[in-house]
């Protein structure tokens, strides 16, 4: 079986990276989730091991101790990583495996796998982002302001990622990042054993 790829989607809150990777798993059972790990609180509606494993920060800090943890960040307050686990099982079963994290996390990542492809979701606009993030309803005036400026510098992050998709209309949105994996998929290196059967 071939083995999966890896991918980093990285975007601002506000951007829609939730609703484009879910989206993007109902037309394609090529790829999946790896679950991240954080220690925020569940929003409403949230599932534990669906949306993230929940856990406590000392449960979090055991984890990084006994290098169960691949990457992880602070963001906000809140312990935000990546469980080894999570991915291997994925590529193993040849699945893509895709990974929902932080700018900081996915550059730890592109360091440890050169091989990863990131890719970086971008708001149509500042106006736009800061929109959607008062339409959420959920989120303070002062978070709001602290979510828009921690956006600037995590757009700053977006030269160092392969792909860049603006989510202005959604089912594009979602169709630009199908096409990232799919032309991924076909890259030489990651078909060697094609060419072997013309040897």
């Amino acid at each position: 079986m071939k083995k999966g790829s890896l991918f980093v989607v990285s975007a601002p809150a506000g951007c829609g990276k939730d609703t484009i990777l879910n989206e993007l798993f109902k037309r394609t059972d090529k790829a999946g989730y790896a679950v991240s790990a954080t220690t925020r609180a569940p929003r409403e509606g949230e599932v534990n091991g669906v949306h993230y494993h929940f856990l406590s920060r000392a449960e979090f800090e055991r984890k990084i101790a006994e290098k169960e943890v691949l990457e992880y960040t602070e963001y906000c307050g809140n312990y935000y990583g990546t469980l080894q686990k999570s991915v291997n099982d994925l590529l193993e079963r040849g699945k893509d495996a895709i990974l929902k994290i932080e700018v900081e996390g996915a550059m730890n990542i592109k360091r440890q796998f050169p091989e990863a492809c990131l890719v970086f979701i971008l708001p149509p606009s500042w106006e736009v982002l800061e929109k959607r993030l008062r339409d959420r309803g959920t989120e303070t005036e002062d978070k709001i302001i602290e979510r828009t400026n921690q956006a600037r510098r995590e757009v700053k992050f977006a030269e160092s990622y392969d792909y860049l998709i603006v989510n202005d209309e959604f089912s594009a949105a979602v169709d630009d990042l199908l096409a990232v994996l799919r032309a991924e998929s076909l890259r030489r290196v990651r078909n060697d054993e094609l060419l072997a059967r013309f040897e």
